[in-house]
């Protein structure tokens, strides 16, 4: 890999760029939890999960807004529901491991006392099995066992160009009959369905035959899906690398992942719906469950901040990362099989793949958190190395210099100044193996984005290398957080630099709050 620039001075001007963002959406940073695993997560009624209860209690401390839960994934499409069901979930399993399908009961709901106080939940419903009374069945016990506004969109099937039976023009068919008859039986009136959850990258450009043909949120939309208005959301999912085969699985590289020029993000489509309308609603480093070495690292803690920041700042309302566990579901060939995903922020419970943990991720959503804040009127501008007209990022030969390794990101309060920005996130993607003796660093020169000679405050997202896999080594803002209940270990560390420089290590991430002047 190529190293980083030493010194970057970042340009200019200040002010608030012409393409930065709309407001970020509080709750940018949220999550998709697969149904079958859900009380994996959540616990039951007499044993919460008391680690999963603090760990989602930090993020809102920190912004004042619960992250969103999305319960769903590729076991949403074999979910039913029974009334008479005496625990909250049940996975009927194969002798040979294969789930068959998930069952859910009233108890269900009491599960969600874990989750902070006004959670919000988009509801995956099962359209796979072509069985609509399923999903209306789940659909209703969900808007009778959550509490009122707490369900703020359903989702009708995960993955649907993954069935192999569907053209955008059947899917818009079957889902625009479906989601009015669900409305209709529900006495739902205003749109509140999530729609394609597609999981292949849409082609471009829109408009073409063939990106007319492929199933995504566009061509449904344009094949009639929403003309019984019915559609709150598009929903498209990513992941960046795949283990669900051998081929695939040999470029899931740490290497391969943290840089920014491979950024795998699907393009910006919210005109068709409103601005908080586009979603990605599942995304993650690895598809088929993870990738040891690679998504339980530190490394993926650096990737997973840089693609949130850069999705907000291309206009991506909410990033719901996928957690779970590995389903046969997905192919005999896939790498993983059994346990808990790889790519999981924490293990909530012991598996086959490790004991209760947290993981370096985790950490990557303090700093995003940390960095919204409050604010209901923070914008992000993508400062280094910038975006080209078709919101691509700025590659090597188009102008960075740093071979896609240093990455810096711009905040503007709309209530305080879009003269200057009141935050700075300056990563360093170089990648740093803890085993190596020397380790680079790169120094930024703000001095364009400092407004007055006043103080700067810095805080840092640390471990002691890209393949660290132990979130109690990780440190952001010097607090490492505890395996056992998630609260925080340790003082807040926080630097005062007078100047304009920061020094940033190879594999570290810095959030610099700028003097507020008068």
């Amino acid at each position: 890999m190529a190293s980083t620039l030493s010194n970057l001075t970042l340009p200019g001007p200040p002010a608030l760029p012409f393409n930065a963002s709309h407001h970020i959406h509080p709750a940018l940073h949220s999550f998709s939890i697969e149904t079958a695993f859900w009380t994996a997560y959540m616990g039951n009624v007499t044993h919460p999960s008391i680690l999963t209860k603090n760990l989602l209690a930090n993020l809102k401390d920190r912004t004042g807004t619960p992250v969103q839960v999305r319960i769903g994934g590729i076991t949403a499409d074999s979910t039913f529901w029974d009334d008479n069901l005496d625990t909250p979930l049940f996975n009927f399993v194969t002798e040979g491991g294969d789930l068959v399908n998930t069952t859910i009961g009233p108890d269900f709901w009491k599960t969600f006392a874990v989750l902070p106080d006004d959670t919000e939940i988009v509801m995956n419903l099962n359209l796979d099995t072509g069985i609509y009374e399923a999903a209306l069945l789940v659909a209703n016990a969900t808007v009778q066992g959550l509490q009122p506004g707490q369900l703020i969109a359903m989702e009708i099937g995960n993955e649907p160009d993954h069935y192999g039976k569907y053209t955008a023009q059947t899917y818009a068919e079957t889902w625009k009959t479906w989601s009015k008859n669900i409305s209709d039986a529900l006495d739902i009136t205003e749109p509140f369905f999530q729609i394609a959850a597609t999981a292949e990258d849409p082609i471009w450009p829109y408009g073409t035959a063939a990106g007319d043909a492929a199933l995504d949120c566009v061509s449904a939309l344009k094949a009639g899906a929403n003309n019984e208005s019915t559609t709150k959301w598009c929903s498209e999912h990513t992941y960046q690398y795949s283990v669900c085969d051998p081929t695939r699985a040999a470029v899931a590289t740490l290497t391969n992942l943290v840089n920014h020029t491979r950024l795998a993000m699907i393009n910006y489509v919210r005109e068709n719906l409103g601005d908080d309308a586009f979603v990605v609603g599942e995304y993650n480093s690895v598809s088929c469950a993870g990738h040891d070495g690679v998504s339980n690292t530190f490394g993926q803690a650096l990737w997973l901040l840089d693609t949130t920041l850069y999705a907000a700042s291309i206009n991506i309302s909410r990033m719901y990362i996928h957690q779970g566990g590995p389903l046969s579901a997905q192919g005999d060939l896939q790498l993983n099989h059994g346990g808990m995903s790889l790519y999981n922020l924490w293990y909530p419970v012991s598996n086959k793949n490790g004991p209760v943990k947290i993981f370096p991720s985790y950490y990557a959503y303090l700093f995003i958190a940390e960095t919204l804040g409050p604010s209901t009127t923070l914008r992000i501008g993508n400062v280094w190395p910038g975006r080209q007209a078709n919101n691509s990022g700025i590659t090597t030969e188009l102008g960075d210099t740093s071979a896609g390794q240093l990455v810096a990101y711009g905040f503007w309060d709309d209530a305080v100044s879009t003269e200057y920005p009141t935050k700075l996130a300056l990563l360093n993607l170089e990648s740093y193996n803890e085993t190596t003796a020397v380790r680079p660093n790169s120094t930024f020169d703000i001095s364009t984005y400092v407004a007055c000679d006043q103080s700067i405050r810095v805080r840092r997202l640390q471990a002691p290398g890209a393949n660290v896999i132990e979130g109690n080594v990780t440190t952001w803002a010097g607090q490492t957080f505890s395996y056992e209940d998630g609260t925080a270990v340790g003082d807040v560390v926080e630097e005062k630099i007078h100047g304009s420089e920061i020094t940033v290590a190879a594999s570290e991430a810095a959030l610099i709050f700028l003097p507020n002047c008068p």
